[in-house]
């Protein structure tokens, strides 16, 4: 094998690793929600608790089957997918009203798109509720 030849094989070799470096930490991060949403506080458990216990909205954003199948009491229904909309809160709220966006969790992408387009839209006091549906329930509160 002449330099050049080697030299190439290294050069394909690096640009080998460096591609599936990168492509497996991008998938690293697919399909976990973020822990924050610039302008929206993100809860607790505990901290959802008591937002419901002094009667703030819960806005539950998953798939119309986990909702039929249980959902944090008195929460309203607004599935991501096809009826959240800057409409259909104002239905619910006021701008300036505390609510909490809620889906399945951290492997739920949802809350957290959810909780985006309801700051872009100008709502001031969301509360992030990513540990959602499974949490609330495994804490024992109320669901129906």
């Amino acid at each position: 094998m002449n330099a050049l030849t080697n030299s190439i094989i290294k050069t394909l070799a690096f640009a080998f690793i460096v591609t599936l470096l990168g492509t497996s930490s991008s998938f690293a991060g697919d399909g976990v929600s973020p822990m924050t949403i610039d302008g929206a506080k993100t809860v607790t458990t505990e901290e959802a608790k008591k937002l419901f216990d002094d009667g703030v909205l819960f806005i539950d954003t998953r798939k119309d089957k986990d909702w039929n199948a249980g959902r944090v009491s008195d929460a309203i229904h607004l599935n991501v997918k096809k009826d959240f909309s800057e409409q259909a809160l104002l239905e619910n709220m006021k701008k300036d009203e505390p609510a909490v966006i809620y889906c399945n969790g951290e492997k739920c992408m949802r809350s957290s798109k959810a909780t985006k387009m309801a700051v872009g839209w100008g709502f001031t006091n969301i509360y992030y509720y990513r540990d959602g549906f499974p949490a609330w329930k495994k804490a024992g509160y109320p669901v129906e």
